[in-house]
């Protein structure tokens, strides 16, 4: 069955209207420039190693290419978002342009949750996906410090969430997540055969916490010397406990 002539001259006028559309948007968007940059910055909150005069400088070059008033047809977000990422505290990035030509940046930070202390090279960071961050120079975190002799080669890693720092990481995230720990644990010492020593922040005795296995029994251990032992016969009693033997509290 045939169509009626006058729905077909509908449709066709239809499509010629879009079409023509198409084009002057197409038009428009070649000749547009960009109004302003916006920037949305995630996880900011007393976490300001990046801040938005540092991500203007990395999407305009330190100031060397012009994004205010560019056209939008010859900027490449692709590689602008490629600068962002290569900035480790960046997490991720997201940038487009809105109907009204601003360009719009999303990123989020990476948090610090531990810093490696060296006394012969540069300190670093170990962010919360365990990857590693260089220390900045216009902000200092506080968080857990990690020493040792093993702490150069830690340094040197790219992320420990895998291989032989896996379980260094998982000891972190345990004492991160623990209102009670994070705030009385201060520092991991690394020392021989894979083994840590934790240091306090309050108390003077130091924690042999061993080989890095059973963490949740051994802080359970640790929480029965706070709870019980500590109170029963004075906070500075004690210069050493070891949590390395099973079913044991050794205090000295």
């Amino acid at each position: 069955m045939r169509k009626p002539l006058k729905t077909i001259s509908w449709v066709a006028g239809v499509l010629l209207i879009s079409v023509l559309l198409i084009a002057f948007e197409s038009t428009e968007n070649k000749s547009k420039r960009c109004n302003n940059i916006l920037i949305t910055i995630d996880n900011q909150l007393e976490n300001h190693f990046v801040d938005n005069n540092d991500i203007v400088d990395l999407i305009t070059l330190n100031g060397t290419e012009l994004i205010e008033g560019a056209l939008l047809s010859r900027l490449n977000l692709r590689e602008i978002e490629q600068r962002l990422d290569a900035e480790p505290f960046l997490n991720a990035s997201e940038i487009y342009v809105d109907h009204s030509g601003n360009m719009m940046v999303h990123v989020s930070l990476r948090k610090p949750m531990a810093r490696i202390v060296r006394y012969n090279g540069p300190d670093a960071y170990i962010g919360e996906d365990g990857q590693l961050l260089p220390v900045s120079s216009k902000y200092s975190r506080r968080t857990i410090i990690i020493t040792g002799k093993g702490a150069k080669e830690l340094s040197e890693q790219v992320n420990i969430t895998q291989g032989e720092y896996q379980n260094l990481f998982k000891l972190i995230q345990y004492i991160k997540a623990d209102a009670f720990l994070s705030a009385q644990i201060a520092q991991i010492k690394l020392v021989k055969n894979g083994e840590v020593i934790l240091y306090p922040q309050v108390t003077k005795q130091y924690i042999e916490f061993g080989k890095i296995e059973e963490i949740e029994t051994k802080f359970k251990k640790l929480k029965l010397f706070y709870d019980e032992i500590l109170p029963r016969n004075g906070w500075n009693s004690y210069t050493r406990v070891s949590l390395k033997y099973k079913n044991q509290i050794i205090c000295e």
